[in-house]
């Protein structure tokens, strides 16, 4: 994806050096016991072609496996909840299917929903979460995407994250002239809705 306000432009523009699994295993090896899990994100690490027997690894080691994604590889997480390699799923809704290209430069909306499909359809405990720029989206946007997820009967945390500035993100953003206005968002029967940064 190519969201305009990502904080992470150096991974997503491939311009960090690769990390060595031997490095990263000796890294983990002299933690065990310390250390209860490792969160894998991004960038977007489900591109990773070796992922399930990376994570393999860091099962055998102790450790449980949370996972960040942005949606765009379904395949990849049908074989992760299918060998039950996951504990724990944060997903990101970027927009709703009329912004979703605007947003993230993707026009693969359907790829998305079947992994937000896939993951309601589990057991497994997951997070959705929204970062709110309010130069790109409003209310309304947000008010969609919570339709979708009743929909859907998702269950979990929906997380509206206010978009915070950066020294530097993916490409130049409009300042941010107001906050989300939180009070005219409905209140789900279904889900809890959590604000971060209002």
């Amino acid at each position: 994806m190519r969201c305009a306000y990502c904080h992470n432009p150096q991974l997503v523009l491939g311009k960090k050096k690769r990390l060595d699994w031997k490095k990263i295993r000796q890294f983990l090896k002299e933690r065990q016991n310390l250390l209860d899990g490792v969160v894998l994100s991004g960038g977007e690490c489900t591109l990773t072609p070796d992922l399930p027997d990376f994570i393999k690894n860091l099962r055998k080691m102790g450790y449980k496996i949370k996972l960040d994604t942005n949606g765009l590889r379904p395949d990849v997480l049908d074989i992760l909840l299918s060998n039950r390699q996951l504990d724990y799923v944060a997903l990101d809704y970027k927009a709703p299917r009329n912004k979703f290209q605007r947003i993230t430069g993707r026009s693969q909306f359907d790829t998305f929903r079947r992994s937000l499909e896939m993951l309601c359809a589990q057991d497994i405990p997951f997070e959705v979460r929204t970062t709110v720029h309010t130069g790109l989206m409003d209310e309304s946007d947000v008010k969609a995407i919570m339709a979708d997820l009743e929909q859907l009967n998702f269950r979990g945390n929906y997380y509206i994250q206010n978009f915070q500035p950066a020294p530097s993100t993916l490409q130049p953003l409009p300042e941010q002239l107001r906050k989300l206005d939180v009070q005219a968002l409905p209140t789900p029967k279904a889900f809890a809705v959590q604000l971060r940064n209002f």
